[in-house]
């Protein structure tokens, strides 16, 4: 299945169809943050997560988490809200455009975990089954897209030698 994945070119063809449709949703989701008549603001979404954390049988799940909202995110939550609207923006562009696909895949995958994490379940879940078949393709998923040029040049530039340096 893996190789299939990342090596068949009907394969790519489904994952361009389930790339599109996972960077239409997170390019909506960031744009109407962007430009929404008010600010975005993460500060309600952290304070729920804050006051109702995650639990099971009365102990909190995610502690840790929990923490780190409370005291880190609360406190930076302009922040917060511009890496949020700015980073659904960005992974929806990526994905659609094909341009650093796995790296966009995997940074909106992390954001699903973290808004799960504060107790968000919505379309999460789905978007991550869905990611997963994105991450696991790696090349293949982007191969109808930028990275068909972008990644051919990123290996070129790092493979090469500097000659300049001499033993």
């Amino acid at each position: 299945m893996v190789k299939f994945l990342r090596e068949n070119i009907y394969a790519s063809y489904g994952l361009l169809v389930l790339r599109l449709y996972l960077g239409y949703d997170w390019l909506t989701a960031g744009w109407g943050k962007l430009t929404g008549d008010e600010p975005f603001s993460a500060a309600g979404l952290i304070g729920r997560a804050i006051e109702k954390p995650v639990t099971s049988h009365d102990h909190v799940v995610y502690p840790l988490y929990t923490a780190f909202l409370e005291n880190f995110a609360m406190p930076n939550v302009e922040l917060f809200s511009f890496m949020v609207a700015w980073g659904e923006f960005l992974v929806g562009l990526g994905l659609i455009l094909g341009a650093l696909t796995t790296a966009a895949m995997f940074f909106g995958m992390l954001m699903n975990f973290m808004f799960m994490f504060a107790g968000t379940v919505s379309s999460n879940p789905w978007m991550i089954l869905l990611s997963i078949f994105v991450v696991v393709a790696g090349a293949n998923a982007g191969k109808w897209g930028l990275d068909r040029w972008i990644l051919p040049y990123i290996k070129q530039v790092f493979n090469k030698k500097d000659d300049t340096i001499s033993a």
